[in-house]
């Protein structure tokens, strides 16, 4: 039973702490916890693990935010590589909007994810943060009204996209401005995560300061080779080595035009993934 809600939980706990490694980490918890209960007195075994690791997550969110506010440079979400198969995403999060999550207090965001992205009835969410149905409907609110996007994202066919995607890069490694400069939306911005280990940016934002970036790249560094297409929570993007160092790279599109650009470098973020 508690193999069959293993994914389940480790998606709940990934969206709730940001991090592939402390997701494991609670869902193996919540095992050990399952493994020693009562289960027989159990009537809902998966209503109580969602239960148990919402706590244990709740309880590690205090300590993320303060983590988070002293890391060097821009954090970015851990990075998750999504399987081809679109039908195996169970929930619509983009990496934009676990980005938009972090404004959101502990609170707020246990509420918003449990109840409008895992379907959670509502006194039930109450139940598991320990505040009252109505107090837990004002929680969720105001996470829904703190993460809206400003544009709604436009879907493309996974073909184009995966065009789109190599054509930004071909453009990124050559410094084709005219490509780039077609590519990038004017208020794109830039945002790249090294977690003070190996070099990053602070956020950038324009196209123009964007392009200048990757021509300045490519005339500077050593060449980048693509290892392969990714998809990272929702998102198309590109694993890349250069000098034996990975990257990842997410880009949200809005139609043709690339909106945001998420580059993971922090090698932590980087150690489970694979490169063939």
């Amino acid at each position: 039973m508690f193999e069959a809600q293993r994914p389940r939980l480790l998606r709940l706990g990934y969206r709730m702490l940001g991090s592939r490694h402390e997701a494991e980490d609670v869902v193996q918890e919540a095992y050990l916890r399952w493994h020693h209960s009562d289960q027989a007195a159990v009537l809902e075994p998966a209503a109580w693990l969602t239960r148990v690791v919402s706590r244990l997550c709740l309880d590690q969110m205090k300590s993320a935010r303060a983590r988070r506010e002293a890391y060097p440079g821009t954090w970015l979400p851990e990075p998750l590589i999504e399987p081809e198969d679109d039908t195996m995403r169970p929930d619509n999060l983009t990496l934009t909007l676990m980005m938009a999550l972090e404004r959101l207090s502990p609170l707020e965001r246990a509420a918003f994810l449990l109840h409008d992205v895992f379907g959670q009835p509502l006194d039930e969410v109450a139940a598991t943060i320990e505040r009252s149905p109505a107090a837990t409907r004002q929680l969720a609110s105001r996470a829904r009204a703190h993460v809206k996007v400003d544009r709604p994202r436009q879907e493309i066919p996974r073909e184009q996209r995966d065009s789109l995607t190599r054509a930004f890069f071909e453009a990124c490694i050559s410094g084709d401005a005219a490509t780039l400069g077609a590519m990038l939306a004017s208020d794109v911005s830039l945002h790249s995560d090294g977690g003070g280990k190996v070099r990053s940016y602070d956020i950038i934002r324009g196209s123009d300061a964007i392009r200048r970036m990757y021509i300045g790249i490519a005339r500077k560094f050593a060449p980048v080779e693509m290892v392969r297409l990714v998809t990272i929570d929702g998102l198309p993007g590109y694993l890349t080595r250069q000098s034996g160092m990975l990257q990842i790279t997410a880009l949200e599109f809005e139609g043709e035009r690339i909106a945001n650009i998420y580059i993971t470098r922090n090698p932590d973020k980087l150690n489970g993934v694979a490169v063939h």
